[in-house]
């Protein structure tokens, strides 16, 4: 694959989304591909059927290969799920003396400080994903967001490491593997997500992102600019679906489409007297239900799962401001009233994130549900600049076993166009 392109594989639970974007002449990244396939094969972020997952990864990327025109060799995929964990590593752990004799902090002194805060010990399942600096101290100067080009003689620093489970990160790059592309590295969705949607004044003023997802709901606190922690807890958009199902008696396919088309979970956003239709089973005549009664039923599960994201958030900020609030990513975020449910829940302004302005997202993908997959490659693209940096886990690269199908389909064009023309 050409330098000058970059492929995010967002894999979630209920959705595979593969984005291909474009270095362009002037150096700015410019999406020119979105394919989207439903997924079958994860149960709350981890692969429970590996066959499924292979053809959901090369349904999306064959999709956005189609529209881009280009062939795709190499991805960065994401990666979630209750398995992520993260700690801080304090600054006492990652002290080193400046090398050079000017006593000026140069790129390796500050990767040196990352590397020997990454020496903690871990369980033989753990992996390391992610270090993501928080602060640095210098000669015990502290609260330092760079110290890049500062003079000094020792350097300490405060990172999140984020730690995944070694099996569920193989086996979700085994998938992709074997569909026929090669991991560049894994990414924290959540991270991902954040990088697609957050701007610096919200990271500066200390927000947490909560990314709805399907099977699991995943939360990112940020605090002085920074990603400091991450937890997750099991319930997600599946379970609301599943409650609709359940409840009025209806198929899985259709109690999802009822909560996409209909669903509401904030009662005064419904008008008096709405029904909606809902197809009969087994050749049964389509019937009417209030509409109220299936935001009963989705007000109940997201209030649940609300409450749930605000136990553990008390727990992970530790008293930590949160000036700019609750953002809201994911399809979950989609569901009309969601935004108001959590405001009267956290005590604090809500909103729900889409994908900054970037080249190529038109209004279609500028949306909650693409987040993770946008982010996927402007974080993608930042590191891939900076290989200094930590890169995340990166496999060995694996033989291509796929011939793309947009390889294939030119094939069959020039086939046609030698013979007929």
């Amino acid at each position: 694959m050409s330098d000058d392109l970059v492929v995010g594989l967002d894999i979630g639970t209920s959705k595979v989304c593969a984005i291909i974007a474009e270095i362009n002449e002037s150096g700015a990244l410019e999406i020119t591909g979105v394919g989207v396939s439903p997924s079958t094969g994860l149960r709350k972020g981890v692969v429970v059927n590996i066959e499924a997952v292979i053809g959901s990864v090369t349904a999306a990327i064959e999709a956005a290969e189609m529209m881009s025109g280009r062939v795709v060799e190499n991805c960065w995929v994401s990666i979630g799920g209750g398995h992520i964990e993260s700690l801080i590593s304090h600054g006492q752990a990652s002290v080193l003396t400046v090398r050079n004799n000017q006593r000026e902090v140069g790129r390796d002194d500050i990767e040196r400080a990352l590397e020997i805060a990454k020496a903690l010990k871990f369980g033989t399942d753990r992996q390391i994903l992610d270090v993501i600096p928080q602060v640095y101290s210098l000669d015990g100067q502290p609260g330092i967001r760079n110290p890049l080009g500062m003079i000094g003689v020792r350097i300490e620093c405060d990172a999140n490491i984020v730690t995944c489970s070694i099996t569920s990160a193989q086996n979700l790059v085994k998938c992709v593997n074997r569909a026929g592309f090669h991991v560049e590295g894994l990414i924290l969705q959540t991270l991902a997500a954040g990088r697609a949607v957050l701007t610096q004044e919200e990271k500066d003023l200390g927000c947490a992102l909560i990314d709805l997802g399907g099977g699991t709901t995943n939360m990112l606190v940020y605090h002085q600019g920074a990603a400091c922690v991450t937890a997750s807890v099991p319930a997600g958009g599946a379970q609301v679906s599943a409650d609709i199902s359940i409840v009025k008696n209806v198929s899985a396919e259709t109690a999802e489409k009822i909560k996409i088309e209909d669903g509401c979970c904030w009662d005064a956003l419904l008008e008096p007297g709405d029904d909606i239709i809902v197809p009969g089973m087994g050749g049964r005549s389509p019937f009417p239900v209030p509409r109220a009664e299936i935001c009963a039923i989705i007000r109940a599960r997201m209030e649940e799962i609300f409450l749930m994201v605000k136990e553990k958030l008390a727990h992970l900020t530790g008293g930590k401001p949160l000036g700019a609030g609750i953002i809201l990513t994911g399809g979950g975020a989609k569901l009309l009233g969601a935004a108001d449910m959590a405001s009267s829940i956290f005590h604090m302004p809500v909103r729900v994130g889409v994908p900054l302005p970037v080249p190529g997202i038109t209004g279609e993908f500028r949306d909650s549900l693409y987040a993770a997959a946008v982010g996927l490659v402007l974080e993608a693209r930042d590191r891939t600049a900076d290989r200094g940096a930590s890169a995340g886990s990166a496999p060995a690269p694996v033989e291509k076993t796929r011939e793309p199908f947009f390889g294939i389909f030119s094939k069959l064009r020039n086939w046609i166009r030698n013979e007929f023309f």
